[in-house]
C-alpha cells in the first residue's frame, strides 16, 4: 500500500479539535454514507461521507461515530469521550466484497479506544436527555433497508432516532406546540465548516498530490488531442493519467465539452464523437487521491491554435483570473474575488462588442469563481474572509451560446480558466501552476509529441 495515506494520529487530533469546539455538555454524530444502488443487484462505487472520512479515516459503510464534549462513563465503569460503532466482519461476506476492519481493526489501524460492532448500538446504553445538545446533520439522504442486515445504515439511524426522540416531521400530533428537546440539526454545519475550511500540512501534501495528477493530465491531453477524437476518447485520456499515478477516483463527474457544449456549465455527457479543429474544448476534471480532489479547467483549441476570437474571450478571462489572483491573499472576501473578475469580464466583453455597456446584465459569466476544495470538489468552508491555509478555485468563465444576442461569430465559443490557489501568509501559491494557462505556453505545449501518439486501437467496423 502507499505510504502515504493520513496516520490514525491525524484522525484523532481532528476528534479533538472538534472536541474543543462544541459546546458544553453536547454530543456530535455522524453516519457513514450508505451504499447507493445503482441498478438490480449492482451498487455504485462507495464513498465514504466526507465529514465521517475527516475524522476517522473508516472507508466502510453502516457506522456511527459519536464524539463527546466531556468524559463519559459507562455503565461497567470505563470513562470515554468518544465511540465508534462499525460492521462486524463476516467471512461469508467478505469472499464477495473483500475484508473488512470489524471493531479490533478500527482499534488498531484507526487508534479508537471504545469501538464496537454496529449490531452492538441497539443495547448499548446511553442517556441522550443529558446532554444539554445532540448535534448531528438531518437526514437529507435516502438510505435503502437491506432486509437481511439488521444494523444496516438505515437501522442504525432508526434506531438513533428512536433513542434521541427525533421530530418526525410527517408524524401527526395534537400538541400545540412540538415537545421541546436538545436535538440540533442545524449547529454542526459551522462547526465543520470552520475545522475544515482551513487545511492541515498534511491535507496540503494530499492535496499537492491530487491536484499534480490533474495538472498532469491536462498537459498529455493539449499533446495528443487531434481533431476526430471523441469527447469521450479525451476524457479517457485526462481518467487514464489520474489511474497511472494511483489516483482511486475522480473528484466529480468529469467536464469535457467542444464547441457549443462548453457553454453547458455541468456538461457531464461527453458524447460528441467527433470533435472540429476549428473548436475549443473545455476540460473540467479532478483527480480524487486519497480522498482529496483537485478541481483545474482548461479550454484549449482543438486545431493546436487559438483563432483569432477565441483568443480574444480567452484573453478577456484570463485577464478577469490574474485580477482576482492578485488579491487573493488573507483579509479580502471571496467577494471581493468574484467582484474583480465580474469587472474585467464586462469591460472585455463591452470592448469586444458582445454587450453594450458594463452594467449591462447578460449570462455569459453565470456562476461564482471561488470554491474551497478538499475531501469535497465543493469543499466545507466559510465563505467569508480568506484566511492562511485554505485551498479555493478562481475560475472565471465565458460562454457564448449558438442563437446568443451578438455577432455570430462569437457563438460556440466557452472559456473557462480554473486554477487552485492555496492562501499563504501574505498571498498566495498557485498549486495548479505546471498546467499550461497563458495562450503562447498552450499552443507551444500542443506542438509536443504525446506517448500516445503512436496508440491506435483496431477499427471495431472494418471488415476483415
Amino acid at each position: 500500500m502507499p505510504g502515504d495515506f493520513l496516520t490514525k494520529a491525524f484522525y484523532n487530533e481532528r476528534r479533538q479539535k472538534l472536541r474543543e469546539i462544541l459546546p458544553a455538555n453536547s454530543v456530535a454524530v455522524f453516519f457513514a454514507s450508505p451504499i447507493r444502488n445503482r441498478s438490480g443487484d449492482n451498487d455504485y462505487m462507495y464513498h465514504q461521507d466526507p465529514d465521517f472520512y475527516y475524522l476517522t479515516g473508516y472507508k466502510e459503510t453502516s457506522s456511527l461515530l459519536l464524539v463527546f464534549k466531556e468524559m463519559q462513563v459507562s455503565v461497567n465503569g470505563i470513562s470515554y469521550d468518544e465511540i465508534i460503532f462499525v460492521r462486524p466482519r463476516n467471512a461469508k461476506e467478505e469472499i464477495w466484497r473483500g475484508s473488512r476492519l470489524g471493531n479490533s481493526g478500527v482499534k488498531d489501524q484507526l487508534g479508537f479506544d471504545e469501538a464496537f460492532d454496529n449490531t452492538e448500538f441497539k443495547r448499548y446504553k446511553i442517556d441522550f436527555s443529558k446532554f444539554s445538545s445532540i448535534l448531528f446533520f438531518d437526514f437529507q439522504n435516502d438510505a435503502r433497508n437491506n432486509l437481511s442486515d439488521s444494523s444496516d445504515t438505515y437501522d442504525l439511524i432508526a434506531q438513533f432516532k428512536a433513542k434521541v426522540r427525533y421530530p418526525e416531521r410527517t408524524s401527526s400530533s395534537l400538541a400545540v406546540e412540538p415537545h421541546k428537546n436538545n436535538v440540533d440539526m442545524i449547529g454542526l454545519e459551522s462547526i465543520m465548516d470552520n475545522l475544515r475550511g482551513v487545511k492541515t500540512k498534511e491535507e496540503l501534501e494530499l492535496l499537492r498530490k491530487a491536484i499534480r495528477i490533474s495538472c498532469a493530465s491536462q498537459v498529455e491531453v493539449m499533446k495528443a488531442i487531434k481533431p476526430g477524437m471523441s469527447e469521450r476518447e479525451i476524457q479517457g485520456i485526462h481518467e487514464y493519467v489520474f489511474k497511472k499515478y494511483q489516483a482511486e477516483d475522480m473528484g466529480y463527474p468529469s467536464i469535457v465539452g467542444a464547441g457549443n457544449n462548453g457553454c453547458v456549465l455541468h456538461y457531464f455527457e461527453n458524447y460528441k464523437p467527433s470533435v472540429s479543429n476549428k473548436e475549443l474544448i473545455l476540460m473540467d476534471l479532478g483527480a480524487e487521491y486519497h480522498g482529496y480532489t483537485a478541481d483545474i479547467t482548461r479550454t484549449i483549441p482543438v486545431s493546436g491554435k487559438f483563432s483569432p476570437e477565441q483568443k480574444q474571450i480567452y484573453e478577456v478571462v484570463l485577464k478577469a483570473q490574474e485580477a482576482a489572483m492578485k488579491i487573493c491573499k488573507p483579509g479580502n472576501s471571496f467577494r471581493d474575488l468574484y467582484l474583480a473578475t465580474k469587472h474585467e469580464v464586462d469591460k472585455g466583453l463591452k470592448e469586444l462588442g458582445i454587450i453594450q455597456n458594463e452594467s449591462d446584465k447578460h449570462n455569459y459569466y453565470p456562476h461564482g469563481c471561488c470554491h474551497h476544495i478538499g475531501l469535497d470538489v465543493h469543499d466545507r468552508g466559510t465563505y467569508d474572509k480568506l484566511e492562511e491555509n485554505m485551498v479555493t478555485t478562481i475560475e472565471p468563465g465565458i460562454y457564448i451560446p449558438e442563437n446568443s444576442p451578438c455577432d455570430k461569430k462569437w457563438w460556440g465559443i466557452a472559456v473557462r480558466i480554473e486554477d487552485d490557489f492555496l492562501v499563504t501568509k501574505e498571498g498566495n501559491e498557485i498549486l495548479s501552476a505546471s498546467a499550461p494557462r497563458t495562450v503562447k505556453d498552450i499552443e507551444a505545449m500542443m506542438k509536443l509529441p504525446s506517448a500516445l501518439d503512436d496508440f491506435v486501437l483496431p477499427d471495431l467496423d472494418k471488415k476483415n
